[in-house]
């Protein structure tokens, strides 16, 4: 055996980049919390589902209310998660601890339920929603946010250390 052979395990793995690392963690994080939303809706924890800003906003079909309309708005979030997910990275990577995430949640509820409620003509404004609603999407926000913004701060931070190691 002239020549050296290397074998599999000790092959070293090609490291993969704090921005893919991000904007995976952004399209898991939607389809996950996404999910979560349309499990809350499902069950009458809330009246806002997944659908609904998605599909529903633009479109008034029968199959809107479908499992399609439901796994299609999933998946869009997931998408739009992956933007969210490259602000936090660009913003707020370099934060420590929950509360960045914490507020970068409720930032977020705060652009979706007050800014952007104009372009959702089928969810009622702020002041007419349920104590049900209202509390449910602030939650699935701050958790959304906690997900998204400590996973990518965690990661950016551990790798920064171990660069310098």
């Amino acid at each position: 055996m002239g020549a050296k052979k290397q074998l599999e395990q000790n092959k070293r793995e090609q490291p993969v980049s704090i921005i893919s690392r991000t904007l995976t963690t952004g399209f898991f994080g939607g389809l996950f919390w996404s999910f979560i939303a349309w499990m809350a809706s499902y069950f009458h924890f809330t009246t806002v589902s997944p659908a609904t800003f998605v599909i529903r906003a633009w479109l008034d079909a029968d199959w809107t209310n479908t499992w399609l309309a439901d796994v299609l708005s999933i998946l869009t979030i997931s998408v739009i998660s992956i933007l969210v997910a490259l602000v936090y990275y660009i913003l707020l990577r370099k934060t420590r601890g929950l509360l960045p995430s914490i507020l970068f949640g409720l930032l977020l509820w705060g652009v979706v339920f007050y800014a952007l409620l104009p372009i959702f003509p089928n969810i009622k404004p702020l002041s007419q929603l349920d104590s049900d609603t209202i509390v449910t999407t602030i939650c699935l926000f701050l958790l959304y946010g906690i997900f998204i913004g400590y996973s990518i701060s965690y990661d950016y931070l551990d790798t920064i250390t171990k660069k310098n190691i």
